[in-house]
C-alpha cells in the first residue's frame, strides 16, 4: 500500500509503444497510487494504428478503458483529463503532485517542452513541473536520434528533466516482452523515488 496522498501526473504522448504507459498504470494502481492522466490528441491515433482500438474521449469512459488495458479494476485512483482542458487542476502550479512522467514521450513533445511551448494540457502540465522545480521524467521512444532530438533532450536535461530512454536491459534474463517493458518502467519510476515493480536489480557478480 502506498502512503502517498499526492497524485502522480502521467502523460501519454503520441509516440509508439503505448504498452509502456499501460504497464506503468498497472503497477501504480496496484500499489494504490493516485494517477492524474492526460493523453495527447495523437495518442488516439496511435491506439487505432497499433492495436486497432478506439480510445474513448470522455474522461469517465477513458478511465475504464485504461483500467481494462492494464487489467486493474478497482485498485488505486485514476482520473483522466481531456487533452484540450488547459484549465484542469494539473495545469496549475498550486496543484500539489509527486511529479510527472511522460511515457512514452514523442520527439514532438520533447521539442515543445524544450522551447516552453504549451499547446495542450499534457505540455502545460509538464511546463508547470519545470517552473515549480518539481520532478519531470520522460521516456522517449525514438530511434535513431537526430542532432535536433539530441539538442532538445540536452536542453531538458540542463533544467533537471530526467531522461529514461525506452532501452531495456538483459542481465535480468527477460523471458517476455512484458519483462523488457517493465524494466524500463521501473527505472523511470526510480527517478520519482517510486519502487512498485518487482524487477531483478543488478547486485554485482557472484
Amino acid at each position: 500500500m502506498s502512503n502517498n496522498t499526492k497524485p502522480l501526473i502521467l502523460g501519454v504522448s503520441g509516440a509508439s509503444g503505448l504498452i509502456y504507459a499501460v504497464r506503468a498504470i498497472k503497477f501504480l494502481l496496484e500499489a494504490e497510487y493516485r494517477i492524474e492522466l492526460v493523453a495527447s490528441k495523437s495518442t488516439y491515433m496511435v491506439w487505432q494504428s497499433e492495436q486497432e482500438i478506439r480510445m474513448p474521449p470522455e474522461p469517465t469512459q477513458q478511465e475504464q478503458f485504461w483500467r481494462e488495458q492494464a487489467g486493474v479494476e478497482l485498485s488505486g485512483k485514476l482520473r483522466c483529463h481531456p487533452w484540450s482542458d488547459v484549465g484542469a487542476g494539473i495545469a496549475s502550479g498550486s496543484f500539489a503532485t509527486l511529479g510527472m512522467m511522460i511515457i512514452p514521450c514523442s520527439m514532438s513533445t520533447v521539442a515543445k517542452l524544450a522551447v516552453g511551448l504549451s499547446s495542450d494540457l499534457l505540455e502545460r502540465a509538464a511546463d508547470v513541473q519545470l517552473k515549480e522545480g518539481r520532478k519531470l521524467v520522460i521516456v522517449p521512444r525514438e530511434t535513431p536520434f537526430s542532432l535536433i532530438h539530441l539538442r532538445n533532450l540536452t536542453s531538458l536535461a540542463e533544467v533537471g528533466v530526467r531522461i529514461v530512454p525506452a532501452i531495456p536491459a538483459w542481465y535480468h534474463n527477460p523471458q517476455t516482452i512484458e519483462d523488457l517493458v517493465d524494466f524500463v518502467v521501473a527505472r523511470a519510476l526510480d527517478q520519482l523515488d517510486i519502487d512498485c515493480i518487482p524487477i531483478q536489480r543488478w547486485e554485482g557478480r557472484r
